[in-house]
C-alpha cells in the first residue's frame, strides 16, 4: 500500500466529520498520520500515540516535511492504558487493535471512544480476518467490527474502503460514531 491507498481507506470516515482535533492510535512511523494530515489539511490537529518513541520521532519528521500546516503532538503510551487525550473529533486506529487480545478489544474500543466528542468518529483499519498469525495475532473481520463497535456503544457503523493484502487476504476500513 502507498499514501494514496491510506488516504482512500480513511477518506469517507474523516471527511465531513465535526471540527476538532484527531488522534492516530498505534501511529508508528506515520503512514496513517500522513493520510490523516492530508485529509485534515492546514490547521488540522493530530495527536499520534504509539509505544515507540523512535517511531514517533520519525512520524513527526515525516509530517513536518509533508504537511507543515498541520499541528502534530506525539505521545508515548500503551493504548490499553488511560491516555488522557482531550475531547476528539475523531480517531484513527490502523492495524493496531489486532495487538490487543480478543477478550479485551471491546473494552479498549469503549475506553478509546470515550475520548470522542458526541458525533465524533472512530475509524478503524484492519486485516479482514478473524484468525491471525504471530505477526497479526488478533485481527477481525468487518462483520466482527460491526458487533465490537456496537458492544462498545458506537453507532452508524459503515465500511469506508477495502484493499487486497498479501497478508490475510484484504484490509478493510470502517467508521463508527459516538452517539449524541
Amino acid at each position: 500500500m502507498d499514501h494514496r491507498d491510506h488516504v482512500g481507506l480513511i477518506r469517507a470516515g474523516v471527511e465531513g466529520a465535526i471540527d476538532g482535533p484527531w488522534a492516530d492510535l498505534g501511529a508508528g512511523t506515520g503512514a496513517f498520520t500522513l493520510a490523516l494530515a492530508d485529509l485534515l489539511g492546514p490547521g488540522g490537529r493530530i495527536t499520534a500515540v504509539d509505544r515507540s518513541a523512535a517511531d514517533l520521532r520519525e512520524n513527526a519528521r515525516r509530517v513536518r516535511a509533508a504537511f507543515p500546516g498541520v499541528t502534530l503532538e506525539t505521545r508515548v503510551a500503551d493504548l490499553t492504558q488511560p491516555l488522557g487525550l482531550g475531547p476528539l473529533a475523531g480517531l484513527v486506529m490502523a492495524n493496531a487493535l489486532h495487538f490487543v487480545e480478543r477478550r479485551q478489544q471491546v473494552a479498549v474500543v469503549r475506553a478509546l471512544a470515550a475520548h470522542l466528542l458526541p458525533g465524533g468518529r472512530f475509524v478503524v483499519v484492519e486485516y479482514d480476518a478473524d484468525a491471525g498469525n504471530r505477526w497479526v495475532p488478533h485481527p477481525f473481520t468487518a462483520a466482527t467490527w460491526e458487533r465490537m463497535a456496537a458492544d462498545a456503544g458506537l453507532i452508524d457503523v459503515r465500511g469506508t474502503g477495502r484493499v487486497p493484502s498479501r497478508f490475510l487476504g484484504a484490509i478493510f476500513a470502517a467508521v463508527a460514531s459516538r452517539p449524541g
